[in-house]
């Protein structure tokens, strides 16, 4: 076989599934120290009593990791009040960052619908993120390069090509069932990103539909799990490992990186999860003892969806009138709970000790 021409587009790009036998001892001594920590996390998720308090949360520190990996940066600050803010922010990257999110809940809106991972929900995702009409990459040049600008990989090209190549991730993601799914979910990962279907955004997609095979495989309940942290962790090694699979057919270090991703990141979505849950539980016995006419479940529940609240997510629960919801958010700051902060004409009120969790990586 003619050695890899990283200069010239690669559309014999192997179809699914490799010829290689891929279930070795090695790898499926990992998927099982991956698979179990998984399932600890599911486990934790499917117990708590609200298992969907916490995704605006979860899924906007996924989507601002993720979105780093490309240098669009934000900050938790900005992105949470920007998220409960009425305030239109300016800053581009948190516009892109929030429509990453949304792109998560449109995913998986999708397969709650149609239990399929397509292209035509790659497109949606990917029209998410961008905000905009972009499809499958019609123009013929596109390289990817390093930061010195050498080219590393050129993409298969041609819609014709392309669009041959989704189709056959689509049969194998959507009907291979004999193959274990984290080590199926490996490949799928590597062939999209090989695959380069779009103009841009091609790797916020590919780390959507991480998650989103998690789910349809039944393997995560509720796709609460930071991928991205790790990736931006081990970034150097994200991407000579997809090379490597390119380049040298070297499959097993790649999929050994993506298990150990998995296995990570469900550990640290564990410990993060039981700190978030565990200082509500305080923070609501606080605030019974400390303001018990303040006081209730629904209360704590608010408190503790996104950092930053305002009166009017108050009152969207019916906690009381303007005025009586109005004293409760003075009485929590009085207390230490909330600190307040102007953004426009509006006051916000910022569960700092949630926030600290959050940031915690």
């Amino acid at each position: 076989m003619a050695p890899f021409d990283k200069t010239k587009p690669f559309n014999n790009l192997p179809p699914l599934p490799p010829q290689e036998d891929l279930e070795t001892k090695v790898i499926l001594s990992k998927t099982i120290t991956a698979s179990r920590a998984l399932a600890q996390l599911n486990g934790a998720i499917r117990n708590l009593p609200n298992p969907s308090l916490f995704l605006d949360s979860l899924h906007l520190q996924e989507a601002k990791a993720s979105s780093e990996i490309e240098n669009i940066i934000t900050t938790n600050d900005d992105l949470y009040k920007a998220v409960v803010a009425d305030k239109k922010f300016d800053n581009p990257a948190t516009k892109e960052v929030i429509n990453y999110k949304e792109a998560i809940w449109l995913g998986l809106k999708r397969l709650e619908k149609k239990p399929f991972i397509t292209t035509n929900l790659c497109v949606e995702i990917v029209q998410c993120i961008k905000q905009n009409t972009s499809g499958i990459r019609t123009s013929i040049g596109t390289t990817l390069s390093n930061s010195k600008g050498e080219i590393i990989y050129t993409p298969p090209s041609g819609e014709d090509v392309i669009r041959g190549k989704m189709a056959n991730l689509e049969k194998f993601i959507n009907q291979n069932d004999t193959m274990d799914p984290l080590i199926k979910m490996a490949i799928f990962h590597y062939q999209f990103e090989a695959i380069h279907p779009f103009s841009d955004g091609n790797g916020r997609t590919g780390r959507i539909l991480l998650l989103l095979q998690l789910k349809l495989e039944k393997l995560l309940d509720i796709p609460a799990l930071f991928l991205s942290d790790y990736i931006i962790k081990h970034k150097e090694a994200y991407y000579r490992h997809l090379r490597n699979v390119t380049e040298r057919n070297n499959w097993t270090d790649y999929i050994l990186y993506m298990l150990d991703m998995v296995e990570h990141t469900s550990i640290q979505g564990l410990n993060r999860l039981e700190s978030i849950v565990s200082l509500m539980e305080t923070t609501g016995i606080k605030i019974k003892e400390q303001l018990p006419k303040v006081y209730s479940k629904d209360l704590v529940e608010v408190l503790f969806k996104l950092p930053y609240t305002k009166r009017q997510n108050l009152l969207d629960i019916g906690l009381g009138t303007p005025k009586t919801v109005g004293n409760y958010l003075i009485a929590l700051e009085e207390k230490g709970f909330l600190k307040s902060i102007k953004v426009g004409k509006e006051k916000l009120y910022l569960n700092h000790e949630l926030m600290k969790v959050l940031g915690q990586g």
